[in-house]
């Protein structure tokens, strides 16, 4: 019996074993059903591979001992489709899964939340939409990362009940609606990491902060936090970065983050700051990067952050410092990055800044600095930007700073400095920016600059440069900027200057250059030329007198014009001619006189008699509506006036836009204009709003009216009057580039496509970077880039599209944000003030059109989305990024297309200060040139899409 009983008590043991054993064994069906699932609804290359049943053996996928499924990682997959939201159904041991970086549609799968045993779930970067669950359940998560989506409604505040997280992030996620940190905040003991940036945070920061001693990272940059810092923070001894800029904060900068010894990176930029910077920072050990640039500060800069052995980055421009720099900065630490400019800082330069040998910003401009520049940093060969200007810098620039292998910004302008620009300059093989006006600088201009081949730009002017404008500088093809103006430089100007295709700016002006002018210069037109106050003689190239700038001869004796247009430029001596050829030219001037007058007669004599007695009768009317315009030249005009009036007629009109109706009008000289009429408007109906409109868009059109840039429309005349408002324009053959791309009558290539890009591009920079102050666009966008006969792009409507709008409003007096929907920049749409980054954001709209062929807005983009949104889920990879390019575009040129597709990704960053400036979209772009080698082989013009 005892054995019985025994075994018994065996067999019950081993069963409850087995059976045990079993019921901890994964679920075999279960979870091939969430790999069918994922077969069926998601798409992508990788997860083609997970066939068959060793389900643990899969890419991304790591087993328990019992072969339960405990962490799925798809990372980065490039995977698009429909995430399965039954996975903790199919999956109920899953503790990590990681979803980041691919392109799934729709909103947060919910069912997620029932994962009861999931530790870190991570779906950044996936761009889902709507809003988010109640994640009360997910009681064991550690790990939280919702980072670069579109959420929107509330936030989630049931996070803050997650006590064993230590993870949370939260970044670029403006779709919320405004939230405070709440009181319940210290719930979360265990936290490592809070990265709530760019999420809609607003009000102050709490001071409970200060109980979260687990933090080694606390990032709250990016929002509308206010109020001041509470000095609570000092107490979270394990911080190691501390992020609060661009916000509202306020007061002083609290001394207690001195007791913040573990701190690496303090960012407290662009905020409302005032006061000193606190001592006790300047001390801390490990302290590499201090950020404070953009605020109020005040007082010295302390002394014994030059005491620093770990500092590397020292950011404090835009402030109100004042006193010396601490001499022995950069002697005890390895700089990286140290930026001053625009404070009230004196004394001498630090000499010691780049003795780690890492330096690569040095920027100090618009400030009292004074002495020489240290010779030391002639030996800082890792410098990228150095900026000393606007100081009172004298003595010579050290020998080494023109040889800067690195360097792209070389910038000493407006200092007292002298000396002469030496040869070494022909090694400086990455300068693209070099400027040095404004101060003492003598000696010749030497052949060696030409060596120096990314130069863009070269400003020299205002100094007592002597000799000869060297012939070589014809080399530098990416030079769209040479400003030599107000120096002693003799000689004649070298026709090689004519080669620099992408100059938009030559100034010779107040020099002492001889000889004639070369003809071949007026290639360059209608750029910003001036050869004005100098000691050129002959006659001044025809093609210069038309193209309307003449005045950039003036202050030239020695120079003359044509017998023929003596009359109508009185302020230059008629061309002293043989008498040969003057009695040629007096024949030749009665026989076209005679022959104009005769066609005029003939011509006037025919309208005449053929008019009926109804037009006869209103004849005194339309005389009196045409002479009530109020004209404005802004160029020479060969036409009359009167002539557009009568032309503008319903056979020539060729568009309608939101602002008014474009005509082409082809003029009896046998060119072509257009005349863009803006609106119309009852005399009676006249009230303050739109008068106070009509003398904004004067003076919005009398600005534009003396821009002169090869890819900027140009504007001859405004007329206006009680009835209604005309621009005339030049005639752009090849219409707008909208149609170019999306109408389909013709091909646009990729070198096409690429020179439009670029010519866009240096003409915004022109209007962002060389008028002062600036001119923005407000509304960039394919429609308003017009192309001449040569698919040479010219910008247009830049500057009144806000006052167009306005007057195109039924309510004149509202704020109307000007700009078109897809195109427009985010931060625009709802702060309604424009700025040079908005129009960045639409070029890179405009950029991405040219790349993909297709518009902003498609329906294939899905409801509300447009192309960013669609690029950017799938540029994770190459061969995702390939995808996005225009199929019609040839093979190759993809790489050239990837080059600039970084670019419109950059100028499409929804941070604004994350985008280039114009002037640096233009260098990448020229870096960016399928030409550059001259190997590109194709026509000089589109072809029709029916020959291809």
């Amino acid at each position: 019996m005892a054995f019985k009983c025994l075994f018994f008590h065996l067999v019950l043991a081993l069963s409850l074993n087995y059976y045990s054993t079993q019921a901890n064994l994964a679920n075999p069906t279960s979870q091939s059903q969430f790999f069918d699932l994922m077969n069926k609804y998601v798409s992508g290359n990788l997860i083609s591979n997970w066939k068959g049943n060793s389900y643990c053996n899969f890419t991304g996928v790591s087993c328990d001992v019992q072969e339960n499924i405990v962490q799925i990682d798809i990372t980065g997959w490039s995977l698009s489709g429909k995430f399965p939201g039954e996975i903790c159904t199919h999956l109920p041991k899953l503790r990590v899964l990681r979803l980041g970086h691919n392109r799934f549609d729709g909103e947060f799968p919910y069912s997620i939340v029932n994962c009861s045993v999931l530790q870190e779930l991570n779906m950044s970067a996936i761009y889902f939409t709507g809003p988010l669950p109640d994640f009360s359940r997910l009681k064991k998560m550690k790990i939280l990362d919702l980072s670069y989506n579109r959420f929107s409604g509330d936030f989630p505040m049931s996070i803050f009940n997650l006590t064993d997280l230590e993870v949370l992030n939260f970044n670029e996620n403006t779709g919320f609606n405004l939230w405070k940190l709440p009181e319940n905040v210290s719930n979360l003991a265990k936290l490592k990491s809070m990265v709530l940036t760019t999420c809609m945070l607003h009000g102050q920061i709490p001071t409970i902060v200060g109980n979260m001693t687990s933090l080694m990272d606390l990032e709250l940059s990016g929002n509308y936090l206010a109020g001041r810092v509470p000095r609570e923070l000092g107490l979270l001894k394990n911080l190691k970065q501390l992020e609060l800029y661009y916000n509202q904060l306020e007061g002083e900068i609290p001394g207690e983050l001195g007791n913040l010894t573990e701190l690496i990176d303090l960012d407290m930029s662009v905020n409302k700051f005032v006061g000193k910077i606190p001592e006790s920072i300047c001390r801390l050990p490990k302290l590499k990067v201090l950020q404070l640039y953009n605020n109020s500060l005040v007082g010295k800069i302390p002394g014994v952050i030059a005491n620093s052995t770990t500092l590397n980055t020292l950011s404090l421009y835009s402030n109100f410092l004042t006193g010396h720099v601490p001499q022995n900065l950069g002697k005890s630490s390895t700089m990286v990055g140290v930026d001053l400019s625009e404070n009230q800082l004196s004394g001498r330069l630090p000499d010691g800044l780049c003795n780690g040998g890492k330096l690569n910003y040095l920027l100090v401009l618009q400030n009292l600095f004074s002495g020489e520049i240290p010779e030391s940093y002639a030996e800082c060969k890792s410098l990228i930007r150095f900026r000393v200007s606007s100081n009172n810098l004298e003595g010579k620039i050290p020998k080494g700073i023109f040889s800067l292998p690195h360097a792209s910004i070389i910038d000493v302008a407006y200092n007292n400095l002298t000396g002469s620009i030496c040869g070494e300059i022909r090694y400086a093989r990455n300068l693209s920016e070099m400027f040095m006006q404004g101060n003492r600088i003598s000696g010749v201009i030497p052949a060696e600059i030409s060596m120096a081949m990314n130069l863009v730009k070269i400003d020299l002017s205002n100094n007592f440069l002597s000799g000869a404008i060297p012939s070589q500088i014809g080399n530098l093809r990416r030079l769209n900027l040479l400003n030599l103006q107000n120096n002693e430089l003799s000689s004649s100007i070298p026709e090689s200057i004519s080669l620099l295709k992408f100059l938009n700016v030559l100034d010779l002006s107040s020099n002492r250059l001889t000889g004639k002018i070369p003809e071949s210069l007026a290639k360059l037109l209608p750029n910003s030329l001036n050869f004005s106050n100098n000691h050129l003689s002959g006659e001044i190239p025809f093609k210069f007198i038309k193209g309307g700038v003449l005045e950039s001869f003036s202050g030239n004796p020695k120079l003359c014009v044509p017998p023929n247009l003596a009359t109508s430029r009185p302020n230059f001596p008629i061309c002293p001619h043989d008498y040969n050829r003057k009695k040629l030219n007096v024949v030749w001037a009665i026989v076209i006189s005679l022959a104009i007058v005769t066609l005029g007669t003939i011509l006037f004599l025919k309208r005449w008699l053929n008019k009926n007695k109804e037009v006869y009768e209103n004849e005194d009317t339309m005389s009196s509506s045409f002479f009530s315009y109020d004209v404005k030249s802004f160029h020479r005009l060969s036409f009359d006036q009167r002539e557009i009036i009568d032309a503008m007629v319903d056979k020539n009109i060729v568009g309608y836009g939101g602002s008014g109706t474009v005509y082409k009008i082809d003029l009896n000289n046998g060119e072509t204009i257009a005349v863009k009429k803006l609106w119309s408007k009852s005399v009676k109906n006249v009230n303050d709003d739109q008068l106070t409109l009509d003398k904004e868009l004067k003076t919005e059109v009398e600005t534009l009216g003396s821009v002169r840039h090869k890819n900027i429309v140009k504007l001859y005349c405004y007329f206006s009057s009680l009835d209604c408002s005309l621009l005339v324009y030049e005639y752009m053959p090849n219409g707008n580039l909208w149609d170019g791309l999306h109408r389909g009558n013709v091909f646009l290539d990729w070198p096409i496509r690429h020179q439009i890009a670029l010519g866009v591009a240096q003409g915004l920079a022109y209007l962002h970077h060389d008028l002062m102050p600036p001119i923005i666009h407000r509304d960039i966008k394919s429609t308003n880039i017009l192309l001449d006969v040569d698919y040479q792009p010219k910008v247009a409507d830049f500057g009144i599209a806000k006052v167009l709008q306005a007057i195109g409003s039924k309510d004149s007096t509202t704020t109307v944000i000007a700009g078109t929907y897809g195109y427009l920049a985010p931060e625009y749409a709802y702060s309604s003030k424009a700025t040079t980054k908005c129009d960045v954001y639409s070029f890179g709209v405009v950029l991405m059109e040219l790349l993909t062929g297709k518009k902003p807005v498609e329906a294939e983009f899905g409801e509300n989305k447009n192309i960013i949104y669609w690029v950017s889920t799938k540029v994770e990879t190459k061969e995702g990024a390939i995808d996005v390019l225009d199929k019609r575009v040839g093979e190759s040129y993809k790489e050239d297309m990837i080059k600039v597709l970084r670019i419109a990704i950059r100028c499409t960053c929804r941070t604004p200060t994350l985008r280039p400036t114009m002037n640096e979209v233009v260098q990448l772009l020229i870096e960016a040139d399928p030409c550059k080698f001259d190997c590109c082989k194709f026509s000089d013009k589109p072809k029709d899409q029916f020959d291809l």
